[in-house]
Formats: C-alpha cells, structure tokens, sequence
C-alpha cells in the first residue's frame, strides 16, 4: 500500500512539475532557476546526511550516495544553465 502511494505522489509530482515548468514565462527562468539550486543545496545535505552517520546498512549507504552524486550533477548543472541564460542578458562588447 504504501508503494502505491509513493508511485500516486511521484506521478503527481512529475505531472504538476510538467505543467508549473510550462507556464512559466521566459523572463522568470533564470531567478527559478537560481531558487531550485538553492533546494538542491538541501538535498546535499541530506544526502550527505544518509550516506553518513544515519546510514545503517550497505544499501542505505549505497542510496546516499548515489543520492549525493545526482544532487551535485543537478546543483552544477544547474548553475551552469543560469549562468549561461545570464550570458544571453548582457550586452555584447565592441
């Protein structure tokens, strides 16, 4: 039961995830995107977190860290993104 709860709230999530992401004019991307790498942040920490003293077991600590390494690779990305949105912004030089 409780799988099929999660597999309702992930469905749900993605679908209203989808549909925020859509309506977003261009002009506020580069501030989400910045407000989304601050959450990911978050999720480093708590990745950190069950990859080390919380982690009892080899598959808790197994989901940690793979947790760990696509928060990061969503962080970095992420701000490689804003950055380049922000390059789109600014005035070309002469």
């Amino acid at each position: 039961m409780d799988l099929v709860l999660l597999f309702f709230i992930f469905v749900l999530s993605a679908f209203l995830g989808l549909e925020l992401i859509s309506k977003v004019p261009s002009q506020l991307h580069t501030p989400l995107m910045s407000g989304s790498n601050a959450i990911s942040g978050i999720t480093i920490v708590g990745a950190l977190l069950a990859t080390g003293a919380e982690a009892e077991g080899s598959l808790a600590m197994v989901l940690g860290f793979t947790a760990l390494v696509l928060a990061t690779i969503n962080v970095v990305g992420g701000y490689v993104v804003t950055d380049r949105m922000l390059q789109m912004f600014k005035k070309k030089e002469k």
